[in-house]
């Protein structure tokens, strides 16, 4: 699945995406929106997570999507 696809079923997505980063919040997955760039700021602030290491992540996440 590419970013597109994610922004575009970013309301069936955002539940697994919960279940991996429990630690933000429904306004933070609001203001993402589906947007990769802001996923990733959010794994970095909620989780002290360089940023390199927090793209890898969430492109993790993605793939397995």
């Amino acid at each position: 699945m590419n970013w597109d696809q994610i922004k575009g079923n970013w309301k069936q997505l955002k539940g697994k995406a919960q279940a991996k980063w429990g630690d933000i919040t429904d306004d933070e997955w609001h203001q993402a929106e589906g947007r990769r760039e802001e996923l990733v700021g959010l794994v970095q602030t909620k989780y002290g997570r360089a940023k390199d290491e927090a793209e890898r992540e969430v492109d993790d996440w993605m793939r397995s999507v």
